[in-house]
């Protein structure tokens, strides 16, 4: 029920806290940036190919970080950029693709935890890494994408790696914008995407964990695109840090509805209690390679993960894309088989 974790991208879960840092005095005007490559980390991932295919539509020199090249080739080998091949915990590699560089956008982090990928070492050290590469070759001009509810005192460990990681960011020497938004759906996310292979396997009725009452404000990955080319444009936007979420929030069961209109499928939604399913899910972690969900995550159904402010209309601009059957028909792609598969890929 997460973000992309493949090449370290999009992570999904959060809480209601946010806040914006007022404007520092900036070092130098950025208008020179786009002559200069933009590298973006996670760029094979789920929201990093869809930036990736926008900044080349608009013009940039985009210099494309990537761990897995065959699943890079795959998604950006048409577009017309430079591709590094790297791991973003690589301290020489991250700097070989900040040399020259006038900004990056760094997307990647993980939300599931797996074997030789920790939140320390993904979520954490490697902003760390990221930024003391780009203070290194010069680079100032830093977005980074965070997440709503973000916080290094949270009991969460996901919620606390990163939002350890925005501290660094925003006590950093760089000319900084800090993107923090709720649940991103489309194509390839694995939030949605997940319910909705669940569905598949559920026939007849589908359990809803604790109700279905978590309230989240699912964002378009269409939106958070617009909002990164936003910022990265925009003067104005260095040393803020922005909430984004779609037009409402939603409770889980609502969504889950949505998703059954979107694919055309009829199921009866039982509440069953997270301490019910926990137990299953644990098994599911020790048997399965790649498991929808974990414990951590289901932990997290026990905070909202809504925008008290939302920054993508009030300050950016852009009308967020409802979270509406018709935006979700890719879902119904989605058969058995490949549901299954999905769990031991």
């Amino acid at each position: 029920m997460t973000g992309s974790a493949d090449d370290f991208a999009g992570a999904s879960f959060g809480s209601a806290t946010a806040s914006s840092v007022a404007v520092a005095e900036q070092p130098q005007l950025l208008a020179d940036i786009r002559e200069k490559p933009v590298v973006v980390t996670g760029a094979s991932g789920f929201v990093g190919t869809r930036l990736c295919t926008r900044l080349v539509e608009d013009g940039w020199k985009v210099r494309a970080l990537v761990r897995n090249t065959s699943k890079a080739a795959q998604r950006l080998g048409h577009l017309k950029l430079e591709m590094r091949v790297g791991d973003i915990r690589d301290a020489d590699s991250v700097r070989a693709a900040m040399r020259d560089a006038g900004s990056v956008v760094h997307l990647a982090a993980i939300a599931l935890e797996k074997p030789g990928q920790s939140y320390a070492t993904v979520n954490t050290e490697a902003t760390r890494i990221v930024l003391e590469s780009a203070k290194a070759e010069s680079v100032e001009r830093v977005v980074h994408m965070s997440q709503n509810g973000s916080d290094s005192a949270s009991p969460y460990p996901f919620l606390r790696s990163k939002g350890i990681a925005q501290d660094l960011v925003t006590e950093s020497n760089t000319q900084w914008t800090i993107l923090r938004p709720s649940v991103i759906f489309g194509p390839e996310d694995e939030f949605v995407n997940v319910l909705a292979r669940l569905v598949r396997l559920s026939p007849l009725v589908f359990p809803v964990p604790g109700g279905g009452t978590a309230m989240f404000q699912p964002i378009a990955v269409g939106d958070v695109v617009r909002a990164i080319v936003k910022v990265l444009e925009d003067d104005s936007t260095v040393h803020h840090s922005y909430s984004l979420g779609g037009p409402m929030p939603l409770s889980l069961r609502q969504m889950t509805e949505r998703i059954l209109i979107a694919m055309n499928a009829s199921r009866v939604l039982v509440g069953v209690p997270v301490a019910v399913l926990k137990p299953v899910i644990a098994l599911g972690e020790r048997l399965l390679p790649n498991p929808p969900v974990t414990t951590g995550l289901l932990d997290l159904l026990k905070i909202d993960n809504v925008i008290e402010r939302n920054d993508l209309s009030e300050q950016l601009g852009i009308s967020p894309t409802p979270f509406a059957p018709e935006e979700l028909l890719y879902l119904k792609q989605i058969t058995v088989s490949s549901a299954l598969r999905s769990l031991f890929r």
